[in-house]
C-alpha cells in the first residue's frame, strides 16, 4: 500500500501540473487553474475507489492537495501561457505510467478481477487528463492521438500478468510503467495513431 500512496501522490502532481498549465495556456485565471489543476489529478483515482467502494485517497490525505497547490504556485510563477512542450509531455507520461500501475494494484488488492483491475488502472490513468481537456474545451488527446489509453491499458494488463508470477511487486511495477512511457513514448516519436475512419 505504500508504494501505492507513493505513486498516487506523484502522479497526483504532474497531472496537477500539466492541468495547471493546459489552464494557463486557456487564459484562465486563478481559480479556473486550480479547479483544472485539482480535477486532473484526483478524478481518476477518485473514480477507481469509487468502482471499488473504497473511500477516495484524498479524503484522508491532505498531501494530495498540497501537491496540487505546489503544482499551481509553480504555474504563477512561472507565468506561461505557451503550450505544451516534449518535456510536460514527458512528465504527463510518467505521470500516466504511475496512475496506472498505482490503479492497478490498488485494485487487484481491494478485490477487483484480473479483467476488472486492468480496466481501472486504464481508467485511473486517463479519466483525469480527458476531463482536463473537455473542461479547457480543447480536443481531448485520449480521443485522437497519442495512444494514451492503449498505452495505459496495455500497462495494467502486463502489471495483471506479472502479479500472476513470483515476481517482486516492485519490479512488477517498474516492467508495467515502462510498457506505458515506451508505448505512449514512440507514438509521439513516431507520430503513431490508432486507426481512424476516413470517408
Amino acid at each position: 500500500m505504500h508504494l501505492v500512496a507513493a505513486l498516487d501522490l506523484l502522479s497526483t502532481f504532474v497531472f496537477a501540473l500539466v492541468g495547471a498549465r493546459v489552464a494557463a495556456d486557456r487564459r484562465m485565471d486563478y481559480g479556473g487553474i486550480i479547479l483544472i489543476a485539482t480535477i486532473a489529478a484526483v478524478a481518476g483515482g477518485t473514480l477507481r475507489n469509487l468502482f471499488l467502494l473504497q473511500r477516495p485517497i484524498w479524503m484522508t490525505n491532505p498531501t494530495f492537495f498540497l501537491s496540487i497547490i505546489l503544482a499551481v504556485i509553480i504555474t504563477i510563477i512561472l507565468k506561461t501561457t505557451k503550450p505544451i512542450g516534449k518535456y510536460l509531455l514527458i512528465l504527463d507520461t510518467f505521470g500516466l505510467a504511475f496512475a496506472t500501475v498505482s490503479g492497478t494494484q490498488f485494485s487487484l488488492t481491494h478485490g477487483a478481477s484480473k479483467y476488472a483491475a486492468a480496466i481501472l488502472g486504464m481508467i485511473t490513468a486517463v479519466t483525469g487528463g480527458l476531463l482536463r481537456d473537455i473542461l479547457c474545451q480543447v480536443e481531448p488527446v485520449l480521443l485522437h492521438r497519442e495512444t494514451i489509453g492503449t498505452s495505459a491499458l496495455l500497462g495494467s494488463i502486463m502489471y495483471v500478468l506479472l502479479a500472476l508470477t513470483t515476481m517482486s511487486t516492485i519490479y512488477i511495477a517498474i516492467v508495467a510503467g515502462a510498457t506505458v512511457f515506451a508505448v505512449r513514448g514512440l507514438s509521439i516519436y513516431f507520430d503513431l495513431n490508432l486507426p481512424k475512419i476516413i470517408n
